[in-house]
């Protein structure tokens, strides 16, 4: 059985934790296979797998600490998230969450982490320097997707099932709004001067841009494919360029990246990825575009000048989330 650290941590191991980014870390990205229960560490250096990590069972979301010390995996199966020390590139602690965590999100300083557990509609909020959960708020029905807003005053969670995106003031941890989207929404993301929150409807087909000071959709995304029925154009995940100009956004089963311009919202071209393509992290310099494919156990490389397929790097079984450390 693997020991559980205290949640009373010395300074010095606290520190590590809520440390600034480190750039050292900057380009190792770390894989969760959702059927594998591993997480793959690749070298985006060399493009070559470096390690394959046994986690506990169903892995999905995960992120790093913002010192780039640690990874956070949330093993659905398990109720939990684990940590991954990256020094020792094994699981070290376990962090409490409810049943089913699936995405969750860090607040700027790194101190507070909120997590959508998919079987009981709440978000978890735990004090990662007590290791402690402190507080849960009530959401609709499957919650998955989470962002934090760029000032930190608003959490956003998606409700698969409810079809709305929550938000939630983080200061006195209610709901103050609520946003109905397209059917099935699994991912937000706010641009960075945070004049629009997109958000992704699997079942819909769509990505609403929403409006988070009107709280209300302004414009959709939608998608067409040559000789691909609707039906298979399923929106997922979604990157959006530190700048705002441009976004790509994970299509599923359809095989393909949507690019789509920021400011117009128009598609400017598809790219074939693996099969079932679901999630993605930028590298820091935002040179290339890494996207996890679960049905083909790949990750395709993407050159986001270029805006092509470089690469495909061979992970674990079924790959779903993938997390890169930023500076």
């Amino acid at each position: 059985m693997m020991r559980t650290i205290s949640l009373r941590l010395a300074a010095p191991c606290a520190a590590l934790w809520l440390a600034t980014a480190s750039p050292s870390w900057a380009f190792i990205a770390y894989v969760s296979n959702e059927k594998g229960n591993t997480v793959t560490v690749i070298d985006t250096d060399s493009w070559t797998v470096t390690k394959t990590i046994k986690v506990g069972q169903r892995p999905r979301g995960i992120e790093f600490s913002r010192d780039g010390k640690f990874v956070m995996v949330a093993v659905g199966d398990d109720d939990t998230i684990q940590v991954i020390d990256t020094a020792k590139q094994e699981v070290v602690d376990t962090l409490p969450s409810g049943p089913d965590p699936e995405l969750f999100a860090l607040d700027a300083p790194g101190k507070t982490l909120y997590v959508a557990n998919e079987n009981d509609n709440t978000v978890t909020i735990i004090d990662l320097e007590k290791r402690a959960r402190v507080g849960d708020v009530q959401v609709g029905v499957e919650p998955e997707g989470m962002t934090v807003s760029p000032d930190g005053k608003i959490l956003i969670c998606t409700s698969e099932t409810t079809n709305m995106a929550h938000f939630i003031d983080t200061a006195t941890r209610q709901i103050v709004a609520n946003v109905l989207v397209d059917a099935r929404p699994r991912f937000a993301e706010f641009k960075r001067d945070q004049s629009e929150l997109w958000v992704s409807s699997e079942i819909g087909g769509t990505v609403s841009i929403i409006d988070p000071a009107k709280r209300e959709v302004t414009g959709k995304v939608s998608f067409a494919i040559p000789g691909l029925r609707n039906e298979a154009i399923q929106p997922v995940g979604i990157g959006m360029t530190k700048d705002g100009k441009t976004a790509f956004v994970a299509l599923g089963p359809a095989n393909r990246i949507a690019v789509v311009d920021g400011t117009s919202h128009q598609v400017k071209k598809y790219l074939l990825v693996g099969q079932r393509v679901w999630h993605m992290a930028f590298t820091p310099d935002e040179k290339y575009l890494l996207v996890t494919n679960g049905v083909s156990n790949d990750v395709s490389v993407i050159d986001v000048a270029a805006q092509k397929v470089i690469k495909t790097i061979q992970v674990g079984e079924l790959p779903w989330g993938i997390t890169i450390a930023q500076p």
